[in-house]
């Protein structure tokens, strides 16, 4: 498996440059970038392909591959939205992610497929979602990439066994799981998912988190909360997963910078290693 790191483990201001120069110093394989809405750093809703074919050199020459593209703007338009204009504008999103991901030789956009709230029932939630990512998995197919659902806190997709269903249902082999580990843990065991879920997992999100806090402020760094890792590396290796360990946590108040060092050096151990 290979160390992987997003770009929101950086400040936001955080020039893409700084961003690989210190991943690579930290000994990770990959990058995870997101895109922004139009004038943010980095890939963008208006990125070009030349833009995008120097994002590409830049991660090359620090050695680091690009292999998932996240994006937060799903949770502004969402393809569960009630509002058809909305989850036009997320299947604007997710199109340009896997324009990107084409462009850089990324396999996996990462796509929240979601939310249940007063305005969206689970089951609209459900329907409304599953049409809009049919629709793009003809995208993804064409472009030869691939769409990972996440498991995030927005009241849906609570069990493996529905996540299972839900994505078979979509009927598209370019379209599976993006799973986050530690966001399981106030409903699930993530050994339990990582093995139910099996070959649909595309790629993996690690971050840990204290069930005793129960809210936001419960993700904690790596190996300091209630993750049993060596369980979840237990149940990837039977999987046999073999792709990225990506680190999504919040950064140090006082060091942003040390976060990406000590992560990198907690996943040597997740991985079943030594801290260097």
């Amino acid at each position: 498996m290979l160390k992987a790191i997003n770009q929101w483990c950086f400040k936001a201001d955080t020039p893409l440059e700084q961003v690989m120069a210190v991943s690579s110093e930290a000994g990770y394989a990959a990058v995870e970038l997101n895109l922004y809405a139009s004038g943010g750093l980095g890939l963008t809703m208006d990125t070009t392909a030349a833009e995008a074919e120097k994002v590409g050199q830049l991660a090359r020459r620090y050695g680091l591959q690009l292999r998932s593209l996240s994006t937060g703007l799903l949770w502004q338009h969402s393809l569960s939205s009630p509002d058809a204009s909305v989850r036009a504008q997320g299947r604007q999103v997710v199109t340009k992610q896997l324009e990107l991901a084409e462009l850089l030789g990324i396999d996996t956009v990462l796509v929240v497929p979601g939310t249940v709230n007063p305005e969206t029932s689970y089951d609209q939630c459900y329907e409304r979602s599953q049409q809009e990512l049919r629709v793009l998995s003809s995208e993804a197919e064409k472009r030869k990439t691939r769409i990972g659902v996440e498991n995030v806190w927005n009241k849906f997709l609570l069990s493996p066994l529905e996540m299972a269903r839900y994505v078979d249902e979509i009927g598209s082999p370019n379209v599976g799981v993006y799973f986050d580990v530690g966001n399981v843990l106030l409903y699930g065991y993530p050994e339990q998912w990582i093995r139910i879920l099996g070959p649909r997992i595309f790629k993996i999100h690690v971050k840990d988190f204290l069930t005793s806090v129960g809210n936001g402020h419960g993700f904690v760094s790596l190996l300091a909360g209630d993750v049993n890792w060596s369980a979840v590396r237990q149940a990837l290796q039977h999987i046999h997963y073999m792709d990225t360990l990506t680190a999504e946590l919040g950064i140090y108040a006082a060091d942003p910078l040390q976060l990406v060092y000590d992560t990198s050096r907690h996943l040597d151990i997740i991985l079943g290693g030594k801290a260097q």
